[in-house]
């Protein structure tokens, strides 16, 4: 179970703002690390994304058993490997007029014909693939343990 993700945004505001009106859920300023925000959803699940100014990096901290610190890259990309697939209780027309408000890429997908994905690129730079309750089954259905095994086993040969 993943509890939480972090991302960064160019406007960390507006892109948890945009999340919390797909997730159903709220927005905190985030204490930890200033001019970021905590969107929550208040599910059971403990379900957030933290999100960070673009060229926010976690290092180590200095000493072995110093915590993680927030440190600025002014060189980071634009785009990053980082995704994730989450649920969302809210319909594909709502994810398109979510995205079109702000002048995001929203493109319904389908995963090797598995399952559909919506993916919604915060910003035009950072992919999220968001599934509606319709597409959350399938991907529920997709991820049980026979299945997968099945699908490797198939994709090995």
């Amino acid at each position: 179970m993943i509890h939480h993700i972090s991302i960064s945004a160019i406007d960390p505001l507006g892109v948890a703002q945009a999340l919390a009106k797909v997730m159903k859920g709220q927005i905190a300023p985030f204490p930890p690390h200033p001019g970021s925000y905590f969107v929550f959803p208040g599910d059971e699940h403990g379900t957030a994304i933290e999100v960070y100014p673009l060229g926010s990096e976690i290092a180590p901290g200095a000493a072995a058993n110093e915590q993680c610190m927030f440190v600025h890259n002014a060189n980071s990309s634009m785009f990053t490997a980082t995704h994730a697939a989450i649920s969302v209780p809210v319909s594909q027309a709502e994810i398109e007029q979510v995205g079109v408000s702000e002048g995001w890429r929203v493109v319904r997908c389908s995963r090797e014909s598995f399952f559909d994905v919506i993916e919604f690129w915060l910003e035009n730079r950072l992919m999220i693939e968001l599934l509606t309750p319709e597409m959350a089954s399938q991907y529920l259905a997709f991820t049980k343990t026979e299945k997968l095994q099945e699908v490797f086993a198939t994709a090995a040969n």
